[in-house]
């Protein structure tokens, strides 16, 4: 497991290599799962091999969990990843405890390090949406009993990228080589896809983002490292001309949850990347993904979201999925 410092350790196919950003690993059950970069390459691709087997339903009788107890922390609204979580900590033999907004001592001043030491005598895995920046849940993590889940940060949101991997590794079998266009906001959605599809050989990942709404660099540098391991490509430009041939277009909502855009006129600077049946036509073979929720009209045409192209539902049911792989794997319950 990965701590908090500053290096990143990062296993490749063909060995352990040293990537942008990480840590050495932690002799503990407990794993914690705060980005994508604190999985080894091996690790990531178990969890997503591992939620393509529970949608397959060769899993449905295991508890590897019982006897556990699964905090699921949600300060910003969520449809998905909370249910995703709740439930698939239930169907994994665990009890659930539910925090709202303002359910926890941190609103009277308690810090959020002293709020996990407190939670990590309790729980054995905290899920937690805070949309805040990444530290505040590895103040969460600086403890060794409990492990945590990023359920959504302002950077980088990596269960929705486990989930979308699990999404292509069953509809397509594999996932090296896959290609994969990304129009919109460069999100925390984006940078955890980034990372994560980065580590796979010769796939790529093309972003298509208005000028200054694309992926920090910190979050490109990071998946330009894995690239370069891994022979894959990621890169980002500010135009929807001269589109790739890919085999996924993705689009997320053009607001991300949590934030709000300064500009009075953003959406006359997003118009352009809104993916519709022109899109699609440029990519007659391409399946089109949407990680939810979504507005017709705006960043995806209805005649998109609700064709038969469209694996944004399925996607949606396979968060469940994954959310088990990640709690068997955080709980130190994976096989």
């Amino acid at each position: 497991m990965h701590d908090s410092s500053s290096a990143t350790m990062s296993h490749g196919l063909a060995g352990p290599v040293l990537s942008a950003v990480g840590a050495p690993v932690r002799a503990t059950a407990r794993r914690h799962l705060l980005s994508i970069d604190d999985l080894y390459d091996a690790e990531l691709d178990r969890i997503v091999r591992r939620g393509a087997e529970f949608a397959d339903g060769r899993c449905d009788d295991e508890r590897p969990l019982r006897d556990l107890v699964v905090g699921v922390l949600f300060r910003e609204t969520s449809t998905r990843t909370r249910t995703a979580f709740a439930v698939g900590a239930l169907r994994l033999g665990a009890q659930l405890v539910s925090y709202g907004a303002a359910d926890l001592q941190e609103n009277t001043g308690e810090t959020v390090a002293d709020t996990g030491r407190v939670l990590s005598r309790m729980l054995d895995v905290l899920v937690a949406r805070t949309a805040g920046p990444e530290e505040e849940l590895r103040a969460y993590a600086a403890q060794e009993r409990m492990a945590v889940v990023n359920a959504m940060s302002a950077g980088e949101h990596p269960t929705q990228a486990l989930t979308d991997l699990t999404t292509l590794l069953r509809h397509f079998g594999r996932l090296a080589g896959l290609r994969v266009l990304y129009v919109g906001e460069g999100n925390n959605t984006a940078s955890a896809l980034a990372l994560a599809l980065s580590r796979y050989p010769g796939t790529e990942l093309h972003l298509r983002t208005p000028r200054g709404y694309g992926v920090q660099p910190q979050y490109l540098e990071r998946a330009a490292d894995h690239a370069a391991r891994a022979g894959s490509t990621v890169e980002q430009r500010h135009t929807m001309e001269r589109l790739p041939e890919v085999d996924v277009v993705y689009t997320t909502r053009w607001q991300t949850t949590g934030t709000t855009k300064p500009d009075p006129h953003w959406r006359e600077v997003f118009a352009p990347y809104r993916v519709d049946s022109a899109v699609m036509t440029a990519n007659p073979g391409a399946v089109f993904m949407h990680d939810l929720p979504a507005h017709r009209g705006e960043e995806v045409t209805a005649e998109v979201l609700d064709g038969p192209r469209s694996l944004a539902f399925d996607q949606a049911e396979n968060k469940y999925h994954s959310a088990r792989a990640v709690l068997e794997w955080c709980a130190g319950a994976a096989r």
